[in-house]
């Protein structure tokens, strides 16, 4: 008895139907399962570089730092500022350990100048193991909003070796670390944490200053005396 061969519409519809989905469907889930290429990564965003660096940047040398330290310490800003601040004390007869006499302005002129000195040394030492740049460059011929904000922002960053500027680390410790070491040898009064941050305070404070002092006066004397 032959085989024989039975015919089921639905069946064969089903069939059709399922092939003609999956030609139609194919290509999309195809396309869909492929690996997408990997996006590319976006460039490292570079260092921004001094707000106004020099025309052509060369790293400081050691001698070029002890004589930062010797002008920073012993230069004409430094001694004058040490004169006002011994003065201020001594007419206050702050610290009162000192006394309201020219003796006491020589111990106070002379405590100040022990505190400077510890400082400028810790910057220039600390600064030279990681490449620190302890001086300051003026944003000359830069609009004068540019300038005061280059006055504000050089007073807690620095250039590196290679031109960028980074929070300026050496000074950030060597301001703090100078006042609380001083303790050891101030006075009673003075020899407080308190005292020793307002100090700290007022380091910066006078950085602020001394970086105004050094962005404006070549153009105040340019003006004043014709050169």
């Amino acid at each position: 008895m032959g085989a024989s061969f039975s015919f089921h519409p639905s069946t064969t519809f089903r069939h059709v139907f399922r092939f003609a989905l999956l030609l139609f469907l194919g290509p999309p889930i195809t396309s869909a399962q492929a690996p997408k290429p990997a996006a590319q990564e976006k460039p490292a965003r570079p260092i921004p570089k001094l707000l106004a660096p020099p025309s052509q940047y060369h790293p400081i040398t050691g001698r070029q730092r002890m004589t930062w330290i010797a002008q920073s310490t012993l230069g004409p800003e430094s001694l004058v500022a040490g004169v006002w601040s011994a003065g201020i004390g001594t007419a206050r007869d702050m610290p009162p350990e000192y006394g309201p006499h020219w003796g006491g302005f020589g111990d106070r002129y002379g405590m100040r100048l022990t505190g400077i000195s510890t400082s400028n040394l810790m910057e220039a030492g600390f600064g030279a193991i990681w490449g620190e740049e302890p001086r300051y460059f003026r944003a000359a011929g830069q609009p004068f909003g540019r300038r005061i904000e280059h006055i504000f922002v050089m007073t807690v960053v620095a250039p590196r070796r290679d031109g960028h500027y980074v929070p300026a680390y050496a000074r950030l410790i060597a301001y703090p670390g100078n006042n609380f070491l001083s303790n050891t040898w101030r006075v009673t009064s003075e020899s407080t944490t308190t005292k020793a941050l307002e100090r700290t305070g007022y380091a910066f404070s006078g950085k602020i200053v001394l970086n105004a002092w050094t962005e404006f006066w070549p153009d105040v004397r340019k003006i004043v005396f014709k050169k």
